[in-house]
C-alpha cells in the first residue's frame, strides 16, 4: 500500500455516526498528520452536514454504492476504507467487493450477523489471498467486549499458562442528566438495520453463538458450551442484570468466531468457553421489583425477536418491509449534548479451568453507541493503516483478531480506557 495517497477513507460520511467518525479524524490528524478524506455519493450535501457539525474535510470524494467503478477508485486511494453506509445487509457487498479487489483494508459496524456470516463464507479466502482485512461489527459491539476478553485471555496465559473456561461481561451505562429523549437510544440507521437482518434469508443465525464459525465440529462445541441465555439473572454485587441492548446476539457470535482465530493464528486447538453477558439495571434497594419488572420486559422482547427470526421466510419479509418503511431514517440519532455527558463501563471476569480469575474494566465517556462507536472505529481505521501496528492475519477477522492487544492503548484517544485488574 505505499502507493496510497490517503491513509482513511470515511465513506457515508453525512449519517450520525458518519459525521462523528469524520470529527473523530479530523481531531486526531492535526496531531499525527493523518492522510484522510470524506466520501459521499452528493459532495454538496457531505460538505453541507460536515460543516454543520464544524468538521471539514481535507478532500470530499465521489462514490456511490451503485457505481463499482467509483468505488473502485476511491479503495485504490486508500489504505483503509471505513464503511458507514448501512444496512450493510442491503448495501455493504459491493464495499468489500471493492477494497478486496484493490487491495484497501475495510471496516464497519455492522451488527448484522447473518450477513457478516456470507462475507465470511464468500470473502474470507479472496481476502487472506489479497493480504486485505475485512473487519466487521466495530462499533460497541462488538469492539470492546471482544478486545477486553482477547486482553483477559492474554492475561491468563502469561499468569498461569492456561485458556479461559468461562467469562461474565457486564455494562453499565449511565446517561446525562435530564429527561431522556427517543433518539438517545436506537437511531434510525440501528432500526433499518435490525430489520434487514429480520427480513434476510438466514435470520435464524441469529440466535446461533457459533454463526461465525465454519468449522462445524468447533461450532458444535460452542453451541454446547456457550448457549446465548436470555434471561435476567444477578451479578456478583446484587444489581439486576438484563439481556444486552439492542440485541444479545451480537457479541457472543464475534467473541467466539476471535477464539477460533486467535487459535488457528497461534497454531493450538481453539479451546471454546460459557460466554454470558448483560447490561447492569442499578438502583437502590427499593426498586428492586421495578427493575426485576424492566430486566424481565426486556428478555421478552428478545425472545420475541428470536421468535420472529424463525418465522417463516415470507411473514418475515413482510413484517420487516412494512416496519422499514415506518420506522425513521439513517438522519435519525442522538447529536449535540445529548452525545456527550454519558458515562459507561464493562466489567469482564473471566475464570480459567483451575479456577483462578483475572478482571478487565473499561471505563469510557461519550455515548457508547454512536460517540464512542465513532471514536473506535476512527482509532481502529488508523490503527490499520499504521504499519505493523496489528497483526499480520487477514481475512474476514473480527476487531480482536485484526487489531490485537499490543496498541490497546491507543483506545484512549477514543475516550475507551482498558485496565487489568491486579
Amino acid at each position: 500500500m505505499t502507493d496510497r495517497d490517503l491513509d482513511v477513507v470515511v465513506l457515508g460520511a453525512t449519517g450520525v455516526t458518519g459525521r462523528l467518525v469524520a470529527a473523530h479524524l479530523a481531531e486526531r490528524s492535526s496531531e499525527t498528520g493523518l492522510r484522510w478524506a470524506a466520501a459521499a455519493r452528493d459532495a454538496g450535501k457531505a460538505e453541507r452536514v460536515l460543516s454543520e457539525a464544524g468538521v471539514t474535510a481535507p478532500e470530499m470524494i465521489l462514490a456511490d454504492i451503485g457505481d463499482r467503478g467509483s468505488l473502485e477508485r476511491l479503495a485504490g486511494r486508500a489504505r483503509v476504507v471505513l464503511d458507514l453506509v448501512g444496512p450493510y445487509t442491503l448495501y455493504g457487498r459491493p464495499v468489500i467487493e471493492a477494497c478486496i479487489a484493490r487491495g484497501a483494508h475495510y471496516a464497519d459496524l455492522t451488527g448484522e450477523i447473518p450477513f457478516v456470516r456470507s462475507v465470511i463464507d464468500e470473502f474470507d479466502g479472496q481476502a487472506r489471498g489479497k493480504g486485505v482485512k475485512v473487519v466487521q461489527v466495530c462499533g460497541f459491539e462488538a469492539l470492546p467486549p471482544d478486545l477486553s476478553i482477547m486482553l483477559a485471555a492474554a492475561t491468563a496465559r502469561e499468569r498461569w499458562e492456561e485458556d479461559l473456561a468461562s467469562v461474565e461481561l457486564e455494562v453499565s451505562i449511565e446517561p446525562p442528566p435530564g429527561l431522556p429523549r427517543p433518539s438517545d437510544g436506537l437511531s434510525g440507521g440501528t432500526l433499518q438495520s435490525l430489520l434487514a437482518v429480520a427480513g434476510t434469508e438466514h435470520s435464524e443465525l441469529i440466535a446461533d453463538p457459533a454463526a461465525l464459525i465454519t468449522d462445524e465440529t468447533l461450532a458444535a462445541w460452542v453451541r454446547r458450551v456457550s448457549p446465548i441465555p436470555l434471561a435476567p439473572h444477578r451479578s456478583r454485587d446484587g444489581q439486576v442484570v438484563a439481556p444486552m441492548t439492542p440485541a444479545p446476539f451480537i457479541n457472543p457470535a464475534v467473541i467466539h468466531r476471535t477464539t477460533a482465530l486467535t487459535a488457528e493464528a497461534a497454531g493450538r486447538p481453539a479451546a471454546p468457553f460459557r460466554y454470558r453477558e448483560g447490561i447492569v439495571i442499578a438502583g437502590p434497594p427499593a426498586t428492586l421489583p421495578l427493575r426485576w419488572g424492566v430486566a424481565g420486559a426486556m428478555s421478552a422482547t428478545q425472545l420475541g425477536l428470536r421468535g420472529f427470526a424463525r418465522a417463516t421466510p415470507t411473514v418475515r419479509r413482510t413484517v420487516a418491509g412494512t416496519l422499514a418503511r415506518l420506522a425513521p431514517g439513517s438522519g435519525f440519532g442522538p447529536v449535540g449534548e445529548r452525545l456527550e455527558g454519558w458515562r459507561w463501563t464493562v466489567q469482564v471476569q473471566a475464570g480459567t479451568p483451575r479456577g483462578r480469575e483475572v478482571g478487565v474494566r473499561i471505563d469510557a465517556d461519550g455515548h457508547p453507541g454512536y460517540l464512542s462507536a465513532a471514536r473506535m472505529l476512527g482509532e481502529l481505521g488508523m490503527l490499520l493503516a499504521e504499519e505493523g501496528a496489528t497483526p499480520g492475519l487477514a481475512g474476514c477477522l473480527t476487531p480482536a483478531a485484526a487489531l490485537g492487544i499490543a496498541r490497546i492503548e491507543r483506545f484512549d484517544h477514543a475516550r475507551v480506557r482498558f485496565s487489568v485488574s491486579p
